[in-house]
């Protein structure tokens, strides 16, 4: 079964190589979908795979790189979006 989520991580998440070990993490666990930095401190995910692979993800993004701090992680279920990859959104 798929899993289709986005994630909002807030906290000491930017300039700490969030989104880079964000990749990381999906490409090892075999999540597809995309990260960025947002305007307002926060990075966003989008994040899909198999239902184990997608919560894995998720309570990876609750802790992050080891030089972020998150003080939140918000995980809402979305629409499969049947990403290819997962990349880094400038």
């Amino acid at each position: 079964m798929i899993k289709s989520v986005s994630i909002q991580v807030t906290g000491k998440v930017q300039g700490v190589f969030f989104r880079a070990s964000t990749k990381e993490k999906a490409d090892e666990l075999g999540a597809k979908g995309i990260v960025r930095n947002e305007a307002d401190g926060s990075v966003y995910i989008e994040a899909e795979g198999e239902v184990r692979v997608v919560d894995t993800f998720i309570d990876w993004c609750k802790k992050g790189p080891p030089r972020a701090k998150v003080n939140e992680c918000l995980v809402k279920d979305i629409p499969l979006q049947n990403f290819k990859d997962f990349t880094i959104q400038r």
